[in-house]
């Protein structure tokens, strides 16, 4: 069988897994099995076929898994996001809409993606530009302590999300001609590798600038993926552990020092340590998310079951459609939904990253490298957040929690690796003779 007819099969599911959903949901509220569920599912796997036509027709090549994974990401997504409110279920359907067209419109403008290496210094100023956006007076929104959105009149976005993919670019560019010249211009001190200052030196520069921005805009969630996707790919370019153990140990110290000496992270971690100390006031949420987990139990209390008010109608879970939305996810579907969830994600890393390893240029190795990296790292950050893992920050969870930015950003994100895949599984001649290569 064919890869884009086992992408097509593969859909069909995704699209039954949403039907199945809203069915749950609509038999838990009002104890009647409504046929909407099913137009809800057609609605859903039209659109997804839409998209897979694009895909069958411009990227033939590509890896017939990410797609239909994605889609099921999405299914969690709108229909746990439709149990907590309805309203923000339509806007979230109409951000997905938007996120395919985007998605669409990025592979049919950038079928050459190898394009984006000759315009790395200014996809690099546009992202930390992108960083700094939500502390511009006028338009800048703070939440909860961090300054993450940006307003326009009636448009609001999280710049952010679209930094991190400018900024995996311009590292996966920067090191694919400099990865030789920092193995060989290397120097031994102490038994660690120390690389060249002069080739290292703008990577560190535009790292450096963009985690200053990050605590600037307080978005700790953001400066751990950021750092994780730079050691990673710094890892990949030039095979050095000692490059990211000392870039860890610059991590260690760096949070000891924020978190001792900066107010709204020290809060932070102190409540990550001791939520039950003050369960009533800072440490509500991640006190009252551990419980929805544990009230889970294995299999759940059923799609729509979960108490997520009081009965003055107070939150029980705080933001349950972004940072709480696996507590939400684990409290209905229990221990075996969310270990679902995870292995869904788990696989499109694993797609992610033998994508990289199939790729046969250096640039395109690093871009899926890093583009897959940064992605977990996201996924990483939410649930060890919600778990306790490390202290929760306001990232959201790839394609599942509530938010436009996110969608389109993460569909822009996979995009760039369906293109990298098209390339790198493209029988040898395929290229050359469409000219892309």
């Amino acid at each position: 069988m064919s890869a884009r007819n086992r992408e097509l099969l593969a859909l069909l599911p995704a699209s039954a897994l949403l039907t199945a959903g809203f069915a749950a949901i609509f038999v838990q509220r009002s104890d009647v099995l409504s046929d909407v569920s099913l137009t809800y599912g057609a609605i859903f796997l039209g659109l997804c076929f839409a998209t897979h036509l694009v895909i069958r027709f411009t990227l033939p090549h590509a890896d017939p898994y990410m797609f239909p994974l994605v889609a099921v990401l999405a299914c969690f997504g709108l229909v746990v996001v439709y149990r907590i409110d309805d309203k923000l279920a339509r806007d979230q359907a109409q951000w997905f809409v938007i996120g395919l067209l985007l998605f669409v419109a990025t592979i049919v403008v950038l079928r050459d993606f190898r394009t984006l290496e000759r315009y790395r210094y200014t996809i690099a100023f546009a992202g930390l530009a992108m960083l700094l956006l939500p502390r511009v007076p006028g338009i800048g929104q703070q939440v909860n302590g961090a300054y993450l959105g940006v307003r326009v009149g009636p448009i609001s976005f999280q710049p952010a999300e679209f930094g991190k993919i400018a900024i995996v670019i311009f590292l996966a560019a920067y090191l694919r001609d400099t990865r030789q010249v920092l193995v060989q211009g290397s120097r031994r001190f102490l038994g660690i590798t120390i690389p060249p200052l002069k080739h290292f030196g703008p990577l560190l520069v535009v790292w450096g600038a963009a985690m200053l921005m990050l605590v600037f805009i307080r978005d700790l969630g953001s400066s751990l993926m950021y750092f994780g996707a730079f050691l990673a790919l710094v890892y990949i370019a030039t095979n050095r552990f000692s490059f990211v153990l000392v870039g860890m140990l610059l991590f260690a110290a760096g949070a000891w020092f924020f978190a001792t000496h900066i107010g709204h992270v020290h809060e932070r971690v102190e409540i990550w340590l001791n939520p039950f100390k003050d369960p009533g006031g800072a440490g509500y949420q991640i006190a009252n998310g551990l419980f929805a987990q544990a009230d889970g139990g294995l299999f759940g209390t059923g799609l729509g079951a979960s108490m997520l008010s009081l009965p003055g109608g107070a939150p029980l879970i705080p933001a349950p459609q972004t940072d709480m939305i696996y507590a939400v996810i684990v409290n209905e579907l229990g221990l075996v939904g969310a270990c679902g969830l995870i292995g869904v994600y788990l696989m499109f890393a694993e797609r992610g990253f033998k994508t990289a390893m199939l790729a046969s240029d250096s640039f395109s190795k690093l871009l899926a490298s890093g583009l897959t990296a940064v992605m977990a790292l996201q996924v990483f950050v939410i649930v060890g957040g919600v778990t306790r893992v490390i202290p929760l920050t306001g990232v959201t969870l790839p394609f599942v929690s509530y938010g436009g930015s996110s969608i389109l950003a993460n569909f822009v994100l996979l995009a760039l690796l369906l293109l990298i895949s098209d390339r790198a599984r493209r029988p040898t001649g395929v290229g050359a003779a469409r000219g892309l290569r």
